[in-house]
This record gives C-alpha cells, structure tokens and sequence, in this order.
C-alpha cells in the first residue's frame, strides 16, 4: 500500500479510474477527457491540476486530482476534483490516505480553503467526510455552463 505523486505514465490507469466513477455516479457517457488531453493539463505548458495515485501491490487503485482556484475574499485556495478508489479496494484505508495526501499539499502551500463536492446521494463518501469535519454547505447552489451551453452565448 503505498500513496506518491502521479506520473504521465499513470494517466491511462487514472483515465480508467474517471471512468469507473462516472459509471458510479450514473453518468457513464459524460467522460470526454482524453489521455493527451490530461498529459497536457497535467503535465504540459498549460498544466492546471495535479494527482496523487494509490497502488496495491504495484497496481493503482486509486487517484485523488486536485487544483488551485482563486477567492476573491480569502486567496489561494485548493480544490479536491476526485477521490476514486475502485470498487474492490474500497474501504481497506486508500481514500482516507489519498485525502491526507491532498491535506498534506494544502497544509503545505498554506492555502487559505480545500474545498471539493459530494452528491447528495453518495452516503459512503459522506460518511467519510462526516469523520474529517467537513463543513458541508447548505448555502451555496452549484452552477454551471457546459462547452455547448458556451459555445451558443
């Protein structure tokens, strides 16, 4: 069991993973990411996030990506895009191990908020968020564009 920063050479294992979730979450056809497209964000000139992977005996089970964000009233902030272990390593310790991971950067670079989202119907993840106090938010209302809903405005 063993947690270290991902490397181009992960990023087809964590597309697999992205993808996995997506079946989870009920939303099997929304990835459209490509692995070019997250070696160029990830490891490229337009680099925008990075990743933690989590293997098991030399196998990755697990991902935890995240990136910087900007408040206006509190500065730096980071944001947790996903933590995904697959299915048949779930609950044997990596998520909480990825999330510290994630804390460990945040602590780090002194960020100001972590920030990340749950469904509302995801009651694992929840559960495991409820054990590292999170605040959960009942003010704030996501909102969204998607590319299509851009490319018309």
């Amino acid at each position: 069991m063993a947690i270290r920063r991902g490397k181009k050479e992960d990023l087809q294992q964590a597309l697999n993973l992205v993808k996995e979730l997506a079946i989870y979450e009920k939303a099997p056809n929304e990835v459209e990411v490509t692995v070019s497209q997250m070696e160029e964000w990830g490891f490229g000139s337009d680099k925008i996030f990075d990743f933690f992977v989590a293997e098991n005996n030399g196998k990755i089970v697990g991902i935890a990506l995240y990136y910087y964000k900007y408040s206006t009233w509190k500065g730096k902030c980071l944001f947790l895009e996903d933590i995904i272990v697959t299915e048949s390593e779930r609950k044997n310790g990596f998520g909480k191990l990825l999330f510290d991971a994630v804390v460990q950067v945040a602590k780090k670079d002194k960020v100001k908020r972590m920030e990340w989202q749950v469904l509302e119907w995801n009651e694992p993840a929840i559960k495991f968020y409820k054990k590292t106090n999170t605040v959960f938010d009942e003010e704030w209302v996501n909102c969204k564009l998607t590319y299509e809903e851009i490319q018309k405005m």
